[in-house]
């Protein structure tokens, strides 16, 4: 059966689009260390994807077992922490798209494919992101854009009812764009949450991009169709599958 035309790819952001050299993590230990909430690296490096505030609520329920009086507060405490720390940082520093991300966007936008950015992150802290990169020019109040912006659609974590691994950011994303069918989408991210809920929305081509947070070793174990060094490698997957675009 041939396989239909790829309509829209679906891309992480932190990692995958946008260079991260592990300050996420950073901010989150930050938050934790100064809330009193006991987490290791790589339990922090572990839960990148997830939506921040379900990661806090997971780690104070580890720390203090569930079903503890104290949780809801002290997750108050550290998830306010963490946005004041993680705001602060991101209108601070200089943001950078990942190597091969403006090509890999050109060559989409030539082709006609839509192009949506699905985060971790809470609206305020994309849109300090995206509006740093340009990426927000042209959006509408619901951060849906055109064939002339450069991004076509943003769903942050805070605008669904749960964020990943659960599949419904993507979901939105085909929403908002008029796609109708999970076998015209490709799904791009760096962590296992980003594959998890790829897997979880049927997409054609779920794939991993092992130059943002995790290793090859690291996201091997998770569902995928293939691990990319860059994303611009789906250039090569595009057309060496031939797809009809």
């Amino acid at each position: 059966m041939e396989q239909q035309p790829i309509e829209l790819v679906i891309f992480d952001m932190a990692g995958t689009t946008v260079t991260d050299q592990h300050e996420v993590e950073a901010c989150f230990a930050k938050a934790a260390k100064m809330s009193g909430l006991k987490a290791s690296d790589e339990e922090i490096l572990a839960a990148q994807g997830l939506a921040k505030r379900f990661v806090f609520e997971m780690f104070w329920t580890q720390n203090l077992g569930e079903g503890h009086p104290d949780i809801q507060t002290k997750v108050d405490e550290s998830y306010a922490i963490f946005k004041e720390v993680l705001e602060e940082h991101y209108r601070t520093q200089p943001v950078f798209p990942t190597q091969g991300c403006l090509e890999l966007f050109d060559y989409l936008k030539s082709q006609g494919i839509k192009i949506a950015l699905t985060t971790g992150f809470y609206r305020v802290v994309t849109d300090i992101i995206l509006e740093k990169l340009g990426w927000l020019e042209g959006l509408d109040e619901n951060r849906v854009g055109n064939n002339a912006t450069i991004i076509q659609a943003s769903i942050a974590s805070d605008e669904v009812e749960k964020g990943r691994p659960a599949p419904l950011m993507i979901q939105k994303a085909m929403r908002l764009l008029g796609v109708t069918d999970a076998k015209r989408v490709i799904n791009i991210g760096d962590t296992p949450s980003d594959l998890q809920s790829g897997a979880a929305a049927g997409v054609y081509l779920n794939l991993g991009v092992i130059n943002g947070t995790h290793t090859m070793e690291q996201l091997m174990p998770h569902p995928h169709d293939a691990l990319l060094g860059s994303v611009d490698e789906i250039i090569n997957i595009l057309e060496d599958a031939k797809v009809k675009i």
